[in-house]
Protein backbone atom coordinates (compact mmCIF):
# COMPACT_ATOMS: atom_id res chain seq x y z
CA UNK A 1 0.00 0.00 0.00
CA UNK A 2 2.87 2.55 0.68
CA UNK A 3 4.63 1.44 -2.07
CA UNK A 4 1.14 1.97 -4.29
CA UNK A 5 0.84 5.84 -2.46
CA UNK A 6 4.34 6.44 -3.45
CA UNK A 7 3.88 5.91 -6.73
CA UNK A 8 1.14 7.98 -7.02
CA UNK A 9 2.69 11.18 -5.66
CA UNK A 10 5.00 10.53 -7.66
CA UNK A 11 3.11 10.66 -10.76
CA UNK A 12 1.11 13.89 -9.57
CA UNK A 13 4.28 15.68 -8.94
CA UNK A 14 5.59 14.72 -12.51
CA UNK A 15 2.25 16.04 -13.53
CA UNK A 16 1.91 19.20 -12.00
CA UNK A 17 6.17 19.91 -12.72
CA UNK A 18 4.84 19.12 -16.77
CA UNK A 19 2.05 21.33 -16.40
CA UNK A 20 4.13 24.56 -14.57
CA UNK A 21 6.80 23.89 -17.00
CA UNK A 22 4.55 24.39 -20.13
CA UNK A 23 2.14 27.03 -19.00
CA UNK A 24 5.99 29.02 -18.17
CA UNK A 25 6.83 28.16 -21.59
CA UNK A 26 4.05 30.02 -23.10
CA UNK A 27 4.31 33.56 -20.76
CA UNK A 28 7.95 33.72 -21.05
CA UNK A 29 8.66 33.44 -25.21
CA UNK A 30 8.00 32.80 -28.87
CA UNK A 31 10.75 32.86 -30.88
CA UNK A 32 10.29 34.04 -34.54
CA UNK A 33 12.26 31.66 -36.56
CA UNK A 34 14.56 33.40 -39.08
CA UNK A 35 15.99 31.26 -41.80
CA UNK A 36 18.52 33.63 -42.57
CA UNK A 37 19.45 36.36 -40.98
CA UNK A 38 22.43 35.90 -38.13
CA UNK A 39 22.90 38.90 -36.80
CA UNK A 40 19.15 38.84 -35.67
CA UNK A 41 17.07 37.57 -33.09
CA UNK A 42 12.95 37.94 -32.21
CA UNK A 43 11.47 36.22 -29.58
CA UNK A 44 7.87 37.54 -28.48
CA UNK A 45 6.72 37.77 -24.51
CA UNK A 46 3.45 38.34 -22.85
CA UNK A 47 3.18 42.23 -23.65
CA UNK A 48 6.66 42.88 -25.49
CA UNK A 49 8.67 41.46 -28.05
CA UNK A 50 12.48 41.68 -27.49
CA UNK A 51 15.15 41.99 -30.79
CA UNK A 52 18.40 41.66 -30.38
CA UNK A 53 21.03 42.70 -32.86
CA UNK A 54 24.48 40.80 -32.94
CA UNK A 55 27.58 42.85 -33.21
CA UNK A 56 28.86 42.65 -36.42
CA UNK A 57 32.29 43.44 -35.39
CA UNK A 58 32.41 41.70 -31.90
CA UNK A 59 31.42 37.99 -31.99
CA UNK A 60 30.06 37.06 -29.01
CA UNK A 61 28.68 40.55 -28.38
CA UNK A 62 25.12 42.81 -28.40
CA UNK A 63 25.04 45.48 -30.39
CA UNK A 64 21.63 46.71 -29.43
CA UNK A 65 18.72 45.06 -27.48
CA UNK A 66 15.01 46.60 -28.04
CA UNK A 67 11.91 46.01 -26.30
CA UNK A 68 8.88 46.38 -28.84
CA UNK A 69 5.89 47.53 -26.53
CA UNK A 70 2.54 48.18 -28.63
CA UNK A 71 1.67 51.74 -27.62
CA UNK A 72 -2.35 51.15 -26.97
CA UNK A 73 -0.69 49.71 -23.87
CA UNK A 74 1.02 49.90 -20.11
CA UNK A 75 4.59 48.91 -19.83
CA UNK A 76 5.03 45.28 -18.76
CA UNK A 77 5.93 45.41 -15.30
CA UNK A 78 10.48 43.93 -14.74
CA UNK A 79 11.10 44.48 -18.38
CA UNK A 80 14.36 43.57 -19.16
CA UNK A 81 17.37 45.78 -20.03
CA UNK A 82 17.07 47.64 -23.41
CA UNK A 83 15.71 50.10 -25.70
CA UNK A 84 12.00 50.44 -25.34
CA UNK A 85 10.70 51.37 -28.68
CA UNK A 86 7.02 52.11 -28.81
CA UNK A 87 5.05 50.43 -32.04
CA UNK A 88 3.84 50.91 -34.43
CA UNK A 89 5.88 53.84 -34.77
CA UNK A 90 3.78 57.19 -36.69
CA UNK A 91 6.64 59.10 -36.99
CA UNK A 92 10.34 58.42 -37.81
CA UNK A 93 13.61 59.41 -39.00
CA UNK A 94 15.04 57.20 -41.92
CA UNK A 95 18.76 58.19 -42.87
CA UNK A 96 19.03 55.93 -45.56
CA UNK A 97 17.48 55.95 -49.40
CA UNK A 98 17.31 51.82 -48.82
CA UNK A 99 15.04 51.65 -45.74
CA UNK A 100 12.67 55.01 -47.22
CA UNK A 101 12.47 52.40 -50.03
CA UNK A 102 12.11 49.50 -47.62
CA UNK A 103 9.48 51.19 -45.78
CA UNK A 104 7.38 53.10 -48.61
CA UNK A 105 7.55 49.26 -50.30
CA UNK A 106 5.24 47.72 -46.88
CA UNK A 107 3.36 50.80 -47.06
CA UNK A 108 4.56 52.92 -44.28
CA UNK A 109 5.91 55.93 -46.61
CA UNK A 110 3.44 58.05 -43.95
CA UNK A 111 5.26 57.77 -41.10
CA UNK A 112 8.72 59.10 -42.92
CA UNK A 113 8.71 62.40 -41.80
CA UNK A 114 12.54 62.87 -42.05
CA UNK A 115 15.35 62.06 -44.26
CA UNK A 116 19.55 62.76 -44.21
CA UNK A 117 21.25 63.77 -47.18
CA UNK A 118 18.05 64.05 -49.72
CA UNK A 119 20.84 64.24 -52.56
CA UNK A 120 21.05 60.84 -52.52
CA UNK A 121 17.75 59.80 -52.36
CA UNK A 122 15.92 58.77 -55.86
CA UNK A 123 12.24 58.13 -54.54
CA UNK A 124 9.56 60.08 -56.06
CA UNK A 125 7.52 59.95 -52.50
CA UNK A 126 10.63 61.38 -50.54
CA UNK A 127 11.49 64.35 -53.63
CA UNK A 128 7.70 65.35 -53.57
CA UNK A 129 7.51 65.37 -49.63
CA UNK A 130 10.98 67.10 -49.37
CA UNK A 131 9.30 69.94 -51.66
CA UNK A 132 5.90 70.51 -49.79
CA UNK A 133 7.26 70.37 -46.50
CA UNK A 134 5.79 67.03 -45.46
CA UNK A 135 9.18 65.47 -45.27
CA UNK A 136 12.05 67.34 -43.65
CA UNK A 137 15.59 67.28 -44.69
CA UNK A 138 17.44 66.26 -41.22
CA UNK A 139 21.55 67.04 -42.26
CA UNK A 140 24.40 64.42 -42.57
CA UNK A 141 23.58 60.40 -41.91
CA UNK A 142 26.61 60.46 -39.43
CA UNK A 143 25.39 63.57 -37.52
CA UNK A 144 21.76 64.62 -38.00
CA UNK A 145 20.54 68.46 -37.51
CA UNK A 146 19.98 68.41 -33.61
CA UNK A 147 17.69 71.31 -33.82
CA UNK A 148 15.44 69.60 -36.72
CA UNK A 149 15.06 66.05 -34.92
CA UNK A 150 14.07 67.61 -32.00
CA UNK A 151 11.23 69.62 -33.69
CA UNK A 152 10.23 66.80 -35.94
CA UNK A 153 9.53 64.74 -32.24
CA UNK A 154 9.70 60.97 -33.98
CA UNK A 155 9.26 58.19 -32.23
CA UNK A 156 12.81 56.84 -33.76
CA UNK A 157 15.70 57.39 -35.86
CA UNK A 158 16.95 55.39 -38.10
CA UNK A 159 21.37 54.93 -38.19
CA UNK A 160 23.54 53.46 -40.04
CA UNK A 161 26.13 51.52 -37.59
CA UNK A 162 30.02 51.76 -38.44
CA UNK A 163 33.07 49.88 -36.47
CA UNK A 164 34.81 52.46 -34.39
CA UNK A 165 32.49 55.17 -34.81
CA UNK A 166 32.42 56.45 -31.55
CA UNK A 167 28.72 56.39 -31.45
CA UNK A 168 26.24 58.59 -32.48
CA UNK A 169 26.89 61.80 -30.62
CA UNK A 170 24.14 64.47 -29.26
CA UNK A 171 21.33 62.46 -31.34
CA UNK A 172 21.63 59.98 -28.71
CA UNK A 173 21.21 62.12 -25.84
CA UNK A 174 17.73 63.13 -27.54
CA UNK A 175 16.15 60.04 -25.12
CA UNK A 176 14.84 59.33 -29.24
CA UNK A 177 15.09 55.27 -29.78
CA UNK A 178 18.06 54.74 -32.40
CA UNK A 179 17.43 51.90 -34.69
CA UNK A 180 20.93 51.03 -35.84
CA UNK A 181 20.16 49.64 -38.89
CA UNK A 182 23.13 46.93 -39.51
CA UNK A 183 21.54 44.32 -41.84
CA UNK A 184 24.03 45.44 -44.26
CA UNK A 185 26.57 43.25 -42.48
CA UNK A 186 24.53 40.27 -43.10
CA UNK A 187 26.39 37.63 -44.66
CA UNK A 188 24.02 36.66 -47.34
CA UNK A 189 21.84 38.45 -49.04
CA UNK A 190 18.53 37.20 -47.86
CA UNK A 191 19.83 37.24 -45.16
CA UNK A 192 20.36 41.16 -45.10
CA UNK A 193 16.13 41.19 -46.95
CA UNK A 194 15.41 39.50 -43.85
CA UNK A 195 15.55 41.66 -41.32
CA UNK A 196 12.22 43.25 -43.34
CA UNK A 197 10.72 41.07 -40.59
CA UNK A 198 12.01 43.39 -37.89
CA UNK A 199 11.52 46.86 -39.81
CA UNK A 200 7.86 45.36 -40.02
CA UNK A 201 7.47 44.88 -36.44
CA UNK A 202 8.98 48.97 -35.88
CA UNK A 203 5.78 50.08 -38.24
CA UNK A 204 3.04 47.51 -37.51
CA UNK A 205 3.48 45.87 -40.55
CA UNK A 206 4.40 42.64 -39.96
CA UNK A 207 2.36 40.78 -42.45
CA UNK A 208 2.64 42.75 -45.11
CA UNK A 209 6.91 42.22 -44.55
CA UNK A 210 6.56 39.17 -43.99
CA UNK A 211 4.70 38.31 -47.77
CA UNK A 212 7.31 40.53 -49.36
CA UNK A 213 10.14 38.20 -48.13
CA UNK A 214 8.15 35.47 -48.77
CA UNK A 215 7.99 36.88 -52.71
CA UNK A 216 11.60 37.62 -52.47
CA UNK A 217 13.06 34.19 -51.05
CA UNK A 218 11.37 32.16 -53.66
CA UNK A 219 12.40 34.65 -56.64
CA UNK A 220 15.50 34.32 -55.74
CA UNK A 221 16.06 30.66 -54.73
CA UNK A 222 14.41 30.18 -58.55
CA UNK A 223 16.90 32.13 -60.10
CA UNK A 224 19.99 30.78 -58.28
CA UNK A 225 18.62 26.97 -59.13
CA UNK A 226 18.36 27.94 -63.09
CA UNK A 227 21.91 29.73 -63.31
CA UNK A 228 23.30 26.64 -61.71
CA UNK A 229 21.91 25.43 -65.07
CA UNK A 230 24.72 27.34 -67.03
CA UNK A 231 27.39 25.38 -68.54
CA UNK A 232 29.84 28.16 -68.19
CA UNK A 233 31.25 29.76 -65.24
CA UNK A 234 32.85 33.05 -66.66
CA UNK A 235 35.20 35.09 -64.34
CA UNK A 236 33.93 38.63 -63.10
CA UNK A 237 35.92 41.97 -61.78
CA UNK A 238 33.68 44.59 -59.72
CA UNK A 239 34.17 48.07 -59.18
CA UNK A 240 36.97 50.43 -60.08
CA UNK A 241 39.60 52.65 -58.15
CA UNK A 242 38.41 55.29 -56.05
CA UNK A 243 41.57 57.27 -55.49
CA UNK A 244 44.32 54.98 -54.67
CA UNK A 245 41.88 52.73 -53.32
CA UNK A 246 40.04 49.81 -55.36
CA UNK A 247 37.01 48.40 -52.92
CA UNK A 248 36.29 45.20 -54.24
CA UNK A 249 33.74 42.85 -52.11
CA UNK A 250 34.62 40.55 -49.94
CA UNK A 251 34.20 37.00 -50.53
CA UNK A 252 31.72 36.83 -47.62
CA UNK A 253 29.81 39.95 -48.18
CA UNK A 254 25.93 40.00 -49.46
CA UNK A 255 27.89 40.71 -53.00
CA UNK A 256 29.75 37.77 -52.90
CA UNK A 257 27.25 35.67 -52.40
CA UNK A 258 24.81 36.93 -55.12
CA UNK A 259 27.64 36.42 -57.17
CA UNK A 260 28.44 33.00 -56.24
CA UNK A 261 24.57 32.13 -57.00
CA UNK A 262 24.90 33.59 -60.23
CA UNK A 263 27.37 30.71 -60.81
CA UNK A 264 30.00 32.85 -61.46
CA UNK A 265 34.02 33.11 -60.99
CA UNK A 266 35.48 35.61 -58.38
CA UNK A 267 39.23 36.35 -57.35
CA UNK A 268 38.07 36.87 -53.87
CA UNK A 269 35.66 33.99 -53.78
CA UNK A 270 37.48 32.33 -50.76
CA UNK A 271 37.89 35.80 -48.58
CA UNK A 272 35.67 35.41 -45.07
CA UNK A 273 35.32 39.51 -44.72
CA UNK A 274 31.65 40.35 -44.67
CA UNK A 275 32.51 44.10 -45.86
CA UNK A 276 34.65 45.57 -48.85
CA UNK A 277 38.37 45.18 -49.40
CA UNK A 278 40.53 47.44 -49.93
CA UNK A 279 43.14 46.66 -52.33
CA UNK A 280 45.98 48.47 -54.67
CA UNK A 281 45.41 48.75 -58.41
CA UNK A 282 48.29 46.33 -58.85
CA UNK A 283 47.17 43.31 -56.47
CA UNK A 284 43.32 44.01 -58.76
CA UNK A 285 45.19 43.68 -61.80
CA UNK A 286 46.81 40.48 -60.90
CA UNK A 287 44.47 38.75 -59.46
CA UNK A 288 41.44 40.19 -61.30
CA UNK A 289 42.99 41.72 -64.40
CA UNK A 290 42.02 38.16 -66.96
CA UNK A 291 38.51 38.44 -65.48
CA UNK A 292 35.61 37.63 -68.51
CA UNK A 293 33.47 40.44 -67.33
CA UNK A 294 33.79 44.22 -65.25
CA UNK A 295 30.77 45.33 -63.39
CA UNK A 296 30.78 48.92 -61.35
CA UNK A 297 29.13 51.24 -60.11
CA UNK A 298 29.70 55.31 -60.90
CA UNK A 299 27.46 58.31 -60.01
CA UNK A 300 27.13 60.70 -63.51
CA UNK A 301 24.54 63.02 -65.20
CA UNK A 302 25.30 60.43 -68.33
CA UNK A 303 26.09 57.36 -69.18
CA UNK A 304 30.01 56.39 -68.80
CA UNK A 305 32.17 55.27 -72.19
CA UNK A 306 34.89 53.42 -72.63
CA UNK A 307 37.04 56.84 -73.54
CA UNK A 308 35.88 58.16 -70.39
CA UNK A 309 36.96 54.89 -68.07
CA UNK A 310 40.33 54.95 -70.09
CA UNK A 311 40.53 58.60 -69.22
CA UNK A 312 40.33 57.61 -65.46
CA UNK A 313 43.30 55.63 -65.70
CA UNK A 314 45.04 54.24 -68.48
CA UNK A 315 45.83 51.07 -66.79
CA UNK A 316 41.98 50.32 -67.24
CA UNK A 317 43.13 49.01 -70.66
CA UNK A 318 45.39 46.37 -69.25
CA UNK A 319 42.01 44.42 -68.47
CA UNK A 320 41.18 41.26 -70.21
CA UNK A 321 37.07 42.10 -70.00
CA UNK A 322 38.09 46.35 -71.27
CA UNK A 323 40.13 45.23 -74.78
CA UNK A 324 37.09 42.72 -75.59
CA UNK A 325 34.42 45.35 -74.75
CA UNK A 326 32.96 43.32 -71.84
CA UNK A 327 32.47 46.51 -69.49
CA UNK A 328 29.21 47.31 -67.51
CA UNK A 329 27.71 49.93 -65.43
CA UNK A 330 25.48 51.18 -63.26
CA UNK A 331 24.88 54.30 -63.22
CA UNK A 332 23.53 55.11 -59.69
CA UNK A 333 21.84 58.80 -60.48
CA UNK A 334 19.47 57.55 -62.53
CA UNK A 335 18.46 53.96 -61.60
CA UNK A 336 16.95 52.64 -58.31
CA UNK A 337 19.89 50.15 -57.65
CA UNK A 338 20.74 51.45 -53.85
CA UNK A 339 17.30 51.62 -53.27
CA UNK A 340 15.81 48.56 -54.55
CA UNK A 341 18.05 45.70 -54.35
CA UNK A 342 19.32 45.52 -50.44
CA UNK A 343 15.79 44.06 -49.65
CA UNK A 344 15.26 42.68 -53.27
CA UNK A 345 18.31 40.74 -53.65
CA UNK A 346 16.78 38.72 -56.70
CA UNK A 347 17.13 41.90 -59.02
CA UNK A 348 20.69 42.01 -58.59
CA UNK A 349 21.13 38.17 -59.09
CA UNK A 350 18.82 38.41 -62.22
CA UNK A 351 21.51 40.76 -63.53
CA UNK A 352 24.45 39.14 -63.22
CA UNK A 353 22.83 35.96 -64.77
CA UNK A 354 21.45 38.17 -67.70
CA UNK A 355 25.18 39.28 -68.33
CA UNK A 356 26.94 36.12 -67.23
CA UNK A 357 24.49 33.67 -69.02
CA UNK A 358 23.03 35.25 -71.63
CA UNK A 359 21.93 31.88 -73.39
CA UNK A 360 19.71 30.99 -70.01
CA UNK A 361 17.49 33.16 -71.65
CA UNK A 362 16.37 36.20 -68.93
CA UNK A 363 16.53 39.14 -71.70
CA UNK A 364 18.54 42.56 -70.60
CA UNK A 365 19.69 43.52 -67.43
CA UNK A 366 18.02 45.97 -65.29
CA UNK A 367 20.68 47.73 -63.76
CA UNK A 368 24.20 47.14 -65.49
CA UNK A 369 24.39 48.32 -68.83
CA UNK A 370 27.04 47.71 -71.43
CA UNK A 371 29.44 50.53 -72.06
CA UNK A 372 29.29 52.53 -75.58
CA UNK A 373 32.29 53.39 -77.29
Amino acid sequence: MKKLLLIIISVVLCACHGRQAQGTSSDVSDTIRLHHATHISIVGHKGYTEVRLADPWNTGHTLHTYLLVPSAQDLPQNLPSGTVVRTPLRRAVVSTSVHCSLVIDMGGQQSIVGVCEPQYVHIPYITSGLKDGSVADCGSGMSPTIEKIIDLRPDAIFLSPFQNSGGYGKTAELGIPIIETADYMETSALGRAEWMRFYGLLFGLEERADSIFDEVEHAYMSLKAKAATAHSKPALLMDKQTGSVWYVPGGSSTLGGIIADAHISYAWSTDTHSGSLAQSFENVLEQGGNADLWLFRYNSPHAMTYKELLSENKGYGQFKAFAGKNVYGCNTATSTFYEETPFHPHLLLRDLICIAHPELGLGQPRYFIRLHE
